[in-house]
């Protein structure tokens, strides 16, 4: 995949990104609950197609820096996954991603899973390479990019960056 000229910075909801699955008896373990493994591989999925759509390039996994697990789902559960970009550094892309169990009846959603992943922009030969800024437009996205900011700063500093 080559990288697609981008503008200098992209709105939050240009990438934002939802994918739904039913829980499926081989997405479970002994007790009919979902595999965890199975849900990160969703996560990772998920976070693969905001940044991708973010960047304009390939991008691979470079971190999951937080895995929250808050509550479990089973069989036959719809699974709700919703990504976003929260900060972007100059070639990496902190991606969140909410998990959710919807109710068929009412389409209430249970937040169960929360992912905070690293995603890094690659060029045509493998190469990190920059992204466009973002700009966050409401509060929420406001707030998300200062927790995000906030982490990528902790992050640089614990690698002695």
């Amino acid at each position: 995949m080559q990288c697609e000229p981008n503008p200098a910075s992209l709105p939050v909801s240009h990438s934002r990104t939802e994918q739904v699955h039913i829980v499926m008896p081989g997405d479970c373990n002994q007790y009919f609950r979902l595999f965890g493994g199975q849900l990160v591989q969703w996560i990772d999925t998920v976070a693969a197609v905001v940044s991708r759509r973010h960047s304009g390039c390939a991008v691979t996994t470079a971190s999951i820096d937080r895995l929250d697990f808050l509550a479990s789902a089973s069989l036959n559960d719809l699974i709700v996954l919703k990504g976003r970009v929260l900060y972007v550094g100059r070639t990496s892309m902190l991606v969140g991603v909410d998990t959710f169990v919807e109710s068929s009846a009412c389409q209430e959603r249970t937040l169960v899973n929360r992912a905070t992943l690293t995603m890094v922009a690659l060029d045509e030969d493998n190469q990190p390479t920059a992204v466009p800024r973002l700009t966050p437009e409401t509060e929420a996205e406001q707030a998300d990019f200062a927790r995000g900011k906030a982490m990528y700063e902790a992050k640089r500093a614990a690698r002695g960056l």
